[in-house]
């Protein structure tokens, strides 16, 4: 039962990756405002696209192969991706004169930490 828990937590933050990242393809405007961002422009929205629907759909695909394969270690990877942006946005506020959106640093630290927690819980690989 606790494992059936563990999977459903892992599961929500690869669908909401997943929404995320399909989001930014077929709606890159919805997308793009969703993280106060503007849509770009030529080779820069072509970049912006492309870069933000990798991160999001790899990040998702990764945790279901975790979820599927029950290797924790696919769970590691975007947890540290997840994590690694939330780091960065609040080094970005500290040493850049960034806004400190919380709206967006507090979803990426409680996905990271409940991946985290999933991976603990899934038998140790040799």
């Amino acid at each position: 039962m606790k494992s059936k828990i563990i999977r459903a937590l892992a599961l929500l933050p690869a669908l909401a990756l997943l929404l995320t990242g399909l989001s930014w393809l077929t709606q890159p405007e919805s997308a793009a405002a969703s993280l106060g961002l503007p849509l770009l422009d030529g080779v820069a929205r072509s970049s912006q696209i492309g870069d933000m629907t990798a991160f999001f759909l790899s990040s998702s695909f990764m945790i279901f192969i975790g979820l599927i394969t029950d290797k924790r270690i696919w769970l590691l990877a975007p947890a540290m991706l997840i994590g690694f942006t939330a780091i960065f946005r609040i080094l970005a506020w500290l040493l850049h004169d960034a806004a400190l959106p919380m709206n967006l640093i507090a979803p990426e630290i409680i996905m990271s930490l409940i991946l985290l927690w999933a991976a603990n819980h899934m038998p140790k690989e040799r």
